[in-house]
């Protein structure tokens, strides 16, 4: 073996250590912008059903979704990188995107109905991209089952929030 040889697996390594951060950088960030729009006073104040969770369980089920959904992405992006995988991690953005987007509309603009409207797309986003990981990696499309279930909990608890408060 060369020096060449030896050294050659340090780049890929840091190439995917990097690529794990930024995975992870990008998820966090969305949750950094949902956090903007916080429950607050509005939120109190709205008749909730009996099986609504405690407000202190969002943050640790949030914490291990988002760090599933950052580890899920990396390990698509570790088959070929984004120019092979583009479609699997486009969809794995765009739902990011309605992830980040629905706490500004439903606390934000305090609109259940959009958000509820919204959270129907994020579902089928989710959906989406678990297909399309599965194709490239089942594990990155088993992590993702637990949030596709808890977006499918939110969503029924956004739509009778929604009802019981019109």
């Amino acid at each position: 073996m060369t020096a060449t040889t030896l050294a050659s697996p340090l780049p890929t390594l840091l190439r995917r250590g990097l690529g794990l951060a930024g995975w992870l950088l990008l998820c966090f960030g969305a949750a950094a912008f949902g956090s903007l729009f916080m429950p607050g006073e509005w939120y109190a104040q709205l008749r909730k059903p009996a099986w609504n969770p405690p407000n202190w369980i969002f943050g640790p089920v949030w914490t291990a979704l988002y760090t599933m959904m950052a580890v899920a992405a990396w390990l698509v992006w570790c088959r070929g990188g984004f120019a092979a995988r583009r479609v699997p991690l486009g969809l794995f953005l765009l739902q990011l995107l309605f992830n980040a987007a629905w706490s500004a509309l439903f606390f934000g603009l305090h609109n259940p109905g959009l958000a509820f409207a919204e959270i129907v797309l994020l579902w089928l986003a989710i959906a989406g991209t678990v297909v399309a990981f599965w194709k490239v990696h089942r594990v990155a499309a088993a992590l993702l089952m637990p949030y596709l279930a808890w977006v499918s909990f939110a969503a029924a608890l956004n739509f009778t929030l929604w009802q019981l408060n019109r």
